[in-house]
């Protein structure tokens, strides 16, 4: 379970020494629920402090390394989660994703990942980063068991996966942003993939919303403003203790007002009423998990700049599906660290767990 899930007496720290020797006394309610499911909590694993990073690097605490290249980092915020099980050592992980943080190290670490709507699955005693975009959701070596981990998580009924079939389901190829600036490994494992879908029976149609770019250059107030308001007394208290990095984006959000936070929602609900328009039609979006590889880590170390820019390219297009409320499913392409993703509507998990299962069959 990553860092940030509360767990009755064992330290619960989102990564963070601001919040060293932090103990919970009581269980947070997604880990109750799976343990009346039957399972078992391993233990705690490493993560990006307070989870504002997609690269998974946190010299204030540890980083796992990339199952895929030692010298690179896993992906984030949820690293540790997702590594445990790249690397053998758990069934399942449990993440959070607010950008991209179950689906970035799903993806470069060739699991499934699964992104949950917001609102559905219960944040009572998690950590908070973002509340209005934060999501709970499970990093697996398959799509059956993210289902079974998604129902744990619920205490519900596991997703009926039995007979799911690509044939017929029309799959939207998104044209706007989440094709820009491809490295060459993800965009040629991403073209294959989406071929072999097709091969196995989909109806695969590009689609553009070029309203979407308008919700892209809206992420920097709606995380930053929000991340920063909940945590800025506790930051402004000991801003040493903080990886630098990780402490200025989170004073970005000082930088808005809230007037511009108030109007940068209402712009984000416009345009979600259009994605939902333009994309009825389809039974999912497909795009590249992330469009680069697991960057060099000792770069991000020494390079300020590169750390900024990778960090933000490794998010864009997971946060799509963060911005426009949806779900999403990572799967693994069969190329190293290369992910595809399934966007389906808000609350539709079932449905594109089913999809994602035939997909999956597909890929493999």
């Amino acid at each position: 379970w990553k860092d940030l899930f509360d767990s009755a007496g064992i330290a619960t720290e989102s990564g963070s020494a601001l919040l060293k020797d932090r103990v919970p006394d009581a269980d947070c309610e997604v880990l109750r629920n799976a343990t009346a499911m039957g399972t078992v909590c391993l233990g705690k694993t490493h993560m990006s402090e307070f989870a504002f990073s997609g690269l998974g690097y946190n010299p204030m605490t540890a980083t796992p390394p990339c199952v895929n290249d030692a010298d690179a980092v896993p992906g984030g915020s949820s690293s540790g989660a997702g590594t445990s099980v790249a690397f053998g050592l758990s069934a399942i992980g449990i993440g959070s994703d607010t950008g991209g943080s179950v689906r970035i190290p799903s993806a470069w670490n060739d699991l499934v990942g699964l992104k949950t709507t917001s609102g559905r699955v219960s944040l009572s005693g998690v950590v908070p980063l973002c509340l209005k975009f934060d999501t709970i959701g499970p990093l697996g070596r398959t799509v059956e068991d993210a289902a079974l981990m998604l129902a744990a998580l619920e205490g519900g009924q596991a997703a009926d996966l039995r007979g799911a079939s690509l044939k017929g389901k029309r799959l939207g190829l998104l044209q706007t942003v989440a094709l820009d600036d491809m490295r060459d490994a993800p965009r040629a494992a991403f073209d294959a993939a989406v071929d072999r879908l097709a091969k196995a029976g989909a109806e695969v149609e590009p689609i553009a919303v070029p309203e979407l770019t308008d919700a892209m250059a809206l992420s920097g107030v709606l995380y930053t403003a929000e991340a920063y308001g909940l945590w800025r007394d506790v930051i402004e208290a000991n801003p040493d203790l903080m990886y630098e990095q990780i402490r200025d984006r989170f004073r970005v959000g000082a930088t808005f007002s809230g007037p511009d936070y108030v109007a940068a929602w209402a712009k984000l609900r416009v345009v979600r009423a259009v994605w939902q328009e333009r994309t009825a039609g389809f039974d999912a979006i497909l795009c590249p998990t992330a469009p680069n590889l697991p960057p060099n880590m000792e770069r991000l170390l020494s390079d300020g700049e590169y750390y900024v820019t990778e960090n933000l390219l490794t998010l864009r297009n997971t946060r799509i599906g963060n911005l426009m409320g949806l779900c999403a499913l990572t799967l693994p392409t069969g190329t190293p660290s290369c992910g595809i993703s399934l966007m389906g509507a808000p609350n539709r998990e079932e449905a594109l767990l089913r999809l994602g299962a035939a997909a999956e069959a597909a890929l493999t």
